[in-house]
């Protein structure tokens, strides 16, 4: 469910030039499935919508599905959050990739997708990526999905991404359910920015040097922790966090959703009390207190050489200054001098 680690008009209207239109299965629909029991006997939050039998009209809205990568989104727990869109997609596909195809297969199934779905995940992407980049030099309609959530946000399916873009086709995306984007509107914290950072390392001591790097984000931290991992994780951002208000979100979408609000201390107690709760799980930390911390010397020196690795002397002095308060004039100076080795 890390994040992926983009170009331009012409090579743009070059893949639309060469891609051709395909509408096999639009307009199809499914009968409704017999195995669903319209009593209820399956959760409503996974029952699939019921199509009607009689029509074979197109649903409003639906287009030819252009060859090229389409990048498809599916639910996070609830299979009702598919979008007619993607189902357009998923039917009308050459070849559907994912990243367990025994997970695929249930939202395949529940909305009458017969196309097979091939494996391509972690530890075949390379291999994969050279037979999703010949399909679609034949002009073949691909989709790709994960097992939950928007494809590439900490699963795999970003090189297949970057080597298509490079080839010249076109890669479209279909937005739809992601956990850090649901956990983040529900948790009460400020949006207006953020850094979702996926799961942190699974050792205390690099958690802890990870979490140290992140302390002075000036926006809503956004993780992915398993539950056996949450307790420890919480009190190793605890340590390096301080006593931010935080929020553990799990089984979102799901009947046993649960938002669980508090400050970091009191979260990883509960959860060390309580034990590793069932679900999936996302952490969102709250971002420190403007002019809670007056920088040191020190700390501000160790920023700037940290910034100093991958940015030029002014952008690191913005950067700095933007999380320290400090001017940027005088960061400027002092990078300067750090950078020629005199401080």
């Amino acid at each position: 469910m890390g994040p992926g680690r983009s170009g331009g008009g012409v090579v743009e209207h070059a893949a639309m030039a060469r891609t051709p239109i395909r509408s096999r299965d639009l307009g199809k629909t499914e009968k409704p499935r017999k195995d669903i029991d319209r009593n209820m006997s399956e959760p409503p939050e996974t029952m699939p919508i019921a199509m009607d039998e009689k029509t074979t009209r197109p649903m409003p809205g639906s287009q030819p599905v252009e060859a090229g990568l389409h990048l498809v989104a599916t639910p996070i727990g609830n299979l009702r959050d598919i979008t007619l869109r993607a189902l357009d997609v998923l039917r009308a596909a050459d070849r559907i990739y994912a990243e367990d195809t025994r997970v695929a297969r249930k939202l395949l199934d529940a909305y009458g997708v017969s196309t097979r779905a091939t494996a391509c995940h972690d530890h075949n992407e390379d291999r994969m990526c050279k037979a999703i980049l010949n399909a679609l030099e034949a002009g073949e309609c691909i989709a790709l999905i994960s097992d939950a959530g928007t494809p590439l946000i900490s699963d795999p399916g970003y090189k297949i991404a970057r080597d298509a873009i490079a080839a010249g086709h076109r890669v479209r995306a279909l937005p739809g359910a992601s956990a850090p984007i649901a956990a983040l509107t529900v948790s009460g914290l400020p949006s207006d920015t953020f850094l979702f950072d996926g799961f942190p390392p699974s050792k205390s001591g690099a958690r802890q040097r990870r979490f140290g790097k992140l302390a002075n984000v000036p926006g809503t931290l956004i993780f992915f922790e398993s539950a056996q991992r949450l307790a420890a994780s919480l009190a190793d951002m605890a340590a390096q966090f301080g006593p931010r208000p935080a929020v553990v979100a799990r089984e979102l979408t799901k009947k046993f959703e649960e938002v669980r609000h508090g400050d970091l201390d009191g979260l990883a107690r509960h959860y060390e009390e309580a034990g590793p709760p069932r679900g999936e799980i996302v952490i969102l930390v709250a971002a420190p207190d403007a002019g809670a911390h007056d920088w040191s010397d020190d700390e501000v020196d160790a920023a700037l050489r940290d910034a100093l690795e991958t940015l030029k002397v002014k952008n690191a002095a913005a950067s700095v200054a933007e999380m320290s308060g400090w001017s940027k004039r005088d960061l400027y100076a002092r990078a300067l001098r750090l950078k020629g080795g005199d401080g």
